[in-house]
């Protein structure tokens, strides 16, 4: 896999913040310059239509709107959240099945 785990996937389609510090000022992110623009929008436009219907991604969406996140924000966090299930499913080499599976205990 060319990805190592699913934070390097996020950062590659650009849904990491960067730090933009500069002496004492922390704590200042923004999006990064170099990233795959094809990628973003493909996660953006998986997170808009996960929206439409209800859903988990819906309530995801919803419960961060709640918590005080923008639009925007709320949206990134989602896509961002589908980026680690994508990852994970090409990890596993399994299809996409809305119910979780079930771990087995040993």
């Amino acid at each position: 896999m060319p990805y190592t785990d699913a934070g390097h996937l996020a950062s590659a389609a650009g849904l990491v913040p960067v730090p933009r510090d500069s002496g004492r000022r922390t704590g200042n992110m923004h999006r990064p310059k170099r990233y795959s623009r094809r990628l973003r929008r493909v996660f953006y436009l998986s997170a808009q239509t996960s929206i439409i219907g209800d859903g988990p991604n819906r309530e995801y969406y919803l419960r961060k709107r709640s918590e005080g996140c923008k639009h925007v924000q709320a949206f990134i966090a989602l896509a961002r959240r589908r980026t680690s299930v994508l990852w994970a499913l090409l990890r596993d080499n399994r299809a996409f099945a809305p119910i979780p599976p079930t771990t087995q205990a040993a």
